[in-house]
């Protein structure tokens, strides 16, 4: 197993929950001192440990009292996309009691699950770069508030992996190869679809990547969805008849652990706002949408899928502010 994996889960585990005077030492070892984080809209891009902590972690550990991780997936492994390196990723929930705003965002005073996707890039031990997705039209969910004019799937806490096993998964597991090829070859025929089933080849049926009972767990304004007519009624149609140019695939990094692959792209698409989406009129403009995606696969099929989407940024190139009170 990579130690580089365990070294990174250590210490994100622990920086968030540290004592003030404890964090500039554990700051140092785990963090190359010209790191970079781009987080998802409104924080963007921190340069620096003295960014990352003023700009994300000291905020995030303000907002939420007692903050601490809850990991359901986290991988390690070499990026087989050209920037290469070794990586880690993560479906994890900043949890604790939401007692201080945190973007605009309104606090409940009451518990809060604040999901995230997170990919590092790991040198020497230590994060050189970082891309985090967290989801703060959930938190505002969660607080009462109403980022979009209705949902389209059921809108749940993101559960972890039906096998309770995606942390560190075990050398013996799977092979993670194998699970990002699977991945990999779903994604490459998901790029054409039907307009009127909004079917694609090569995903459900005898020869499809997709299990019949797969299960997809998606962002807020999205939530989650059941089997691949729930997955398109609940999603892709929406999305697809707001955006039929979409075209993806572009990502910065794939890996692949045991059962598990996770990839993302910073941004992943590119695409034309042109009909109704959430509530939002056509407004004809070019739009990217930050993505990151977590697998977990079985007998040659995907299983379950946890997807994050920086939707506030999203919204902000069409001109809507989600966060604003």
């Amino acid at each position: 197993m990579p130690l580089f994996r365990d070294t990174a889960h250590s210490f994100l585990n622990a920086i968030i929950r540290a004592e003030s005077p404890d964090i500039p030492a554990l700051l140092q070892k785990g963090l190359t001192e010209d790191t970079v984080w781009d987080i998802a809209h409104p924080i963007g891009q921190l340069k620096g440990r003295e960014a990352v902590l003023k700009g994300f972690l000291e905020p995030l550990r303000a907002a939420l009292a007692h903050c601490r991780r809850r990991d359901e997936i986290f991988i390690g492994g070499p990026n087989r996309r050209d920037e290469g390196g070794e990586w880690v990723a993560s479906v994890t929930h900043y949890v604790g009691t939401f007692h201080a705003p945190l973007c605009g965002i309104t606090p409940s005073q009451r518990l809060a699950f604040l999901r995230a996707g997170e990919f590092y890039r790991i040198e020497d031990g230590r994060i050189s770069k970082a891309r985090i997705i967290i989801d703060l039209p959930d938190l505002m969910r969660q607080s009462g508030g109403l980022p979009f004019p209705g949902t389209l799937g059921t809108e749940m806490l993101f559960p972890g992996p039906a096998t309770h096993d995606g942390v560190l998964p075990p050398q013996d597991q799977g092979d993670g190869e194998a699970s990002l090829d699977l991945v990999e070859r779903m994604l490459g025929a998901l790029h054409v679809f039907d307009p009127e089933t909004f079917g694609s080849k090569a995903q459900t049926g005898s020869e499809g990547t997709w299990h019949e009972d797969m299960l997809w767990y998606g962002p807020g304004g999205i939530g989650s969805n059941y089997r691949w007519e729930g997955f398109v009624k609940d999603h892709r149609e929406s999305f697809l008849n707001a955006f039929p140019d979409r075209k993806g695939g572009n990502h910065y990094c794939r890996i692949g652990d045991g059962n598990y692959a996770a990839v993302s792209g910073w941004p992943s698409m590119t695409m034309t706002h042109q009909s109704d989406y959430l509530g939002m009129p056509a407004t004809n403009k070019a739009l990217t949408l930050r993505v990151m995606d977590f697998y977990r696969c079985a007998d040659g099929r995907i299983m379950e899928n946890w997807v994050l989407l920086d939707y506030g940024d999203l919204f902000a190139q069409m001109g809507a502010d989600i966060f604003k009170a």
